[in-house]
């Protein structure tokens, strides 16, 4: 049978204000997994592994920082004259009034862009977020959605009930059907969710979203179409129209959008691949500079951790992920933490519970954080310093701390 023609399309999303003072200057994608790669990676990989060759990045917000990082496609061999990698910016004086500017969700952004969709023309339209962790061939779900004649085809995992609610809930009959979707509902009576990872028919996408602007943009202020989140308005009304189908993933996926769900996915790899990594035919593409080897100090002790290249450890590491280039001196201790590249901790300072940002200097003797708290169950208690910050010599940040980027404590 002929390929379908596929276009994917990553929602980038706007600024990711559940991660506090880490995505001030930075587009969330552009966030580090496990030191060595970034999460826009994830996807780009998983896309090139498939075989789909037409993807378009979809930025709302700190662009620069991904178009740095995507570095015009090539290391997943995207940079290519015809298709490849096609970075898609907010615009100006494309649209009516009410689509000017950034928009108001991953719906409303599909809005803005059905244009061009529709002028691609593709068999299938696939649709991600860029803030999971999951490893997919994509041509499954694109066959699934080919059998079954779907209008929309979303793929699913499993999460316990007592979570679900932080995420779209689905029911499905004994065919796949969807037959019921809540999105972050209340009292949760399922833990089927969707992981934002959907195939639409194009021509119907477009003609469910022009029809859902009618109705919604008439009640919305200047600068937002009404059609808000995939969850609100767009999913819903596919499952009323009756061919929507759920595709199970199987395997890990994890949403890293919330500082303790960041910290419990770099937990979750501290000992384990789960079946993401180690793949010698579905690596994770990066574009990372190179360094020098990771150095280990006399009298370092580390263990259940992940060190990347150019890192000097001379200090206690434990349950923690240290970015290219940071310094962990002797005495220091870095505990159930992440800290990005290029970061240093100075000589008996104590680091727990906490997620560093690059460029950063923990100064002597400085408490970061506390220990025995549930940093992987609750936001509220995991300490966030910002980008290029100082935390001076004796200086203690209590659980839960916000250090803004470029600042001093």
């Amino acid at each position: 049978m002929p390929r379908d023609r596929v276009l994917a399309i990553i929602q980038a999303g706007g600024a990711g204000g559940r991660m506090d003072v880490l995505t001030r200057e930075r587009a969330k994608p552009a966030l580090p997994f496990l030191g060595v790669f970034q999460l826009v990676d994830l996807p780009l990989s998983n896309l090139t592994h498939s075989g789909v060759d037409e993807v378009w990045l979809s930025v709302q917000f700190q662009g620069g920082t991904l178009e740095e990082q995507v570095a015009n496609g090539r290391p997943w061999d995207l940079d290519r004259s015809r298709g490849g990698l096609r970075l898609l910016m907010p615009e100006e004086g494309t649209g009516s009034l009410d689509e000017e500017g950034f928009a108001k969700g991953n719906a409303d952004e599909l809005f803005r862009i059905r244009d061009q969709i529709a002028s691609y023309a593709p068999d299938a339209l696939l649709v991600m977020s860029a803030d999971h962790v999951y490893r997919l061939d994509y041509t499954d779900a694109i066959e699934a959605h080919r059998r079954t004649g779907a209008e929309c085809t979303v793929v699913t995992t499993e999460v316990p009930v007592e979570e679900a609610g932080n995420h779209a809930t689905v029911e499905t009959d004994g065919e796949g059907l969807v037959t019921g979707f809540d999105y972050k509902p209340e009292e949760p009576t399922t833990g089927t969710i969707a992981t934002e990872v959907f195939v639409y028919d194009p021509t119907v996408l477009v003609e469910v979203l022009e029809e859902l602007h009618r109705e919604l943009g008439g009640e919305s202020e200047a600068g937002d179409t009404g059609l808000e989140d995939f969850g609100d308005h767009l999913l819903p009304r596919l499952v009323e129209r009756g061919r929507t189908y759920a595709h199970p993933l199987e395997g890990y996926w994890r949403d890293l959008g919330q500082p303790h769900l960041y910290l419990r996915a770099h937990q979750d790899f501290l000992t384990d691949d789960h079946d993401v990594l180690g793949h010698a035919n579905w690596p994770i593409l990066t574009r990372q500079p190179q360094r020098a080897p990771a150095r280990f100090l006399q009298g370092v002790d580390v263990a259940d951790s992940l060190v990347s290249p150019g890192a000097e450890v001379g200090g206690v590491v434990r349950r923690s992920v240290l970015g290219p280039g940071v310094v962990v001196e002797a005495g220091a201790e870095v505990h159930d933490s992440v800290i990005f590249r290029d970061t240093v901790v100075r000589r008996g300072a104590r680091v727990h519970w906490s997620i560093v940002d690059s460029f950063c200097e923990i100064g002597p003797d400085a408490r970061v954080g506390e220990p025995g708290v549930a940093g992987t169950d609750d936001s509220d208690v995991v300490t966030l310093v910002g980008r290029g910050s100082t935390v001076g010599e004796g200086v203690s940040l209590d659980a839960g701390s916000r250090l803004e980027p470029g600042s001093s404590a």
